[in-house]
């Protein structure tokens, strides 16, 4: 399953109902992150408020992002699960495995001769279940998620630490580990704690940095980032909290 614009629209076609339910349940303002994550519970529509850092919650995420090192025990676990496809979208990026030594070209044969029985077996079992297989040389995981699949108002999740990157584009993008991302391609619920949250007030003034190089340096950060420690990040202009 590569980019899926039917799913998308589902999610744009409840989030504005779930916000609605989660705003007057909770009785205060969401932040962008709570409103991510109470439209994408796994049993629908919000029905009590969860604490921060205290609540374990079921989600659903929208889709799956798996690199050549991690995925190989995943894709392995989810063959013994006995479906015969992916439940939600979900790819595999071949590019941790290539290492950086000489040169692309040189590099990208080495991994070849070193690691295509990992390839072949990342292709063959992509084919058979419906995951989309970004071969090697396709590109970066974290670069290739961010232009192709991340969205504003999604959640994705990814058997690597830096698929915190899709949340340059709004989405709530957490890295968890292979057994985490075959229960979501199983069809089943995704268990995480109610993350805690801190606010950062960004102090500066876009208009009075001097050049496009300390602009994009301040610009850079606002995003939605996801801790180790049960915490999102959310950054925003000095005015706004």
């Amino acid at each position: 399953m590569a980019f899926d614009i039917n799913m998308i629209k589902e999610v744009y076609d409840r989030v504005v109902e779930r916000v609605d339910t989660a705003r007057k349940i909770t009785g205060k303002p969401l932040t962008l992150a709570e409103k991510i994550l109470y439209a994408h519970l796994w049993d629908g529509h919000p029905t009590k408020a969860f604490a921060r850092g205290e609540d374990y919650v079921d989600f659903a995420p929208d889709r799956i992002a798996c690199q050549d090192a991690t995925a190989q025990m995943a894709l392995l676990q989810f063959m013994q699960a006995g479906k015969p496809k992916v439940a939600v979208p979900t790819t595999v990026h071949c590019d941790h495995l290539i290492q950086a030594r000489v040169g692309a070209t040189k590099d990208l044969q080495a991994a070849l001769n070193n690691s295509n029985e990992v390839f072949n077996f990342l292709e063959s079992v992509s084919n058979k279940y419906g995951i989309g297989f970004w071969k090697p040389g396709a590109g970066i995981i974290h670069q290739v998620v961010l232009e192709n699949y991340a969205f504003p108002g999604g959640m994705m999740i990814g058997t690597d630490s830096h698929t915190v990157n899709a949340g340059g584009l709004g989405m709530v993008a957490i890295g968890v580990g292979g057994a985490d991302a075959v229960d979501v391609m199983a069809g089943v619920p995704w268990e995480l704690k109610f993350p805690k949250l801190i606010g950062v007030r960004l102090t500066c003034d876009f208009k009075s940095c001097r050049n496009s190089h300390s602009q994009r340096r301040h610009r850079s950060h606002c995003r939605i980032l996801w801790t180790g420690s049960h915490s999102n990040v959310m950054y925003r202009k000095r005015n706004d909290l």
